[in-house]
């Protein structure tokens, strides 16, 4: 039918888009650790490769969790067995965005990933996958809005234009 026909050329759309866009964030992040973009060479599979630097965030801050949260990373650690604490990044993350005012300095992922006995490079990973990890600041009130096709079928440029135009 029509809409079926519709909805494929729409999926391959998405597809082609999607497989442009990985192909230019490959390339860009090539050229920035090739050319050392952003004032110092990166290094995939380190703290380098997944945040640019700012005054409060470097590989040199510290962060601890509280004596009350690690309570709760007890708590949380207790629901695995030994050999899966490292099902235990997420909420561990969670906890640590929490406490560190709704965002992750690199200091708290390896904070996680010592806890949990895991490479940092696997805590980066789950952080800069799941969008609900900031790691960057973010202000008072964070808004997010669906940017996907069928959002934008229903109507989210809309939104986006009411907000961005109040």
């Amino acid at each position: 039918s029509h809409r079926e026909k519709a909805s494929l050329i729409g999926f391959f759309l998405v597809a082609t888009m999607l497989s442009a866009l990985r192909t230019t964030r490959v390339a860009a992040t090539r050229l920035a650790s090739a050319t050392g973009v952003g004032g110092a060479r990166r290094s995939m599979g380190t703290a380098q490769s997944f945040h640019i630097d700012t005054p409060d965030n470097t590989v040199e801050t510290r962060f601890d969790f509280t004596e009350e949260n690690y309570k709760r990373v007890d708590a949380i650690l207790s629901k695995y067995p030994a050999n899966y604490r490292q099902s235990g990044i997420i909420p561990l993350l969670d906890l640590a965005q929490r406490q560190n005012g709704g965002w992750l300095p690199v200091a708290a992922m390896d904070k996680v990933a010592q806890i949990v006995g895991a490479a940092p490079s696997r805590v980066y990973e789950v952080a800069s996958f799941y969008t609900m990890f900031n790691r960057t600041k973010v202000g008072k009130y964070f808004i997010q809005l669906c940017g996907t096709t069928p959002c934008m079928i229903c109507g989210s440029e809309d939104i986006k234009q009411t907000i961005t135009d109040h």
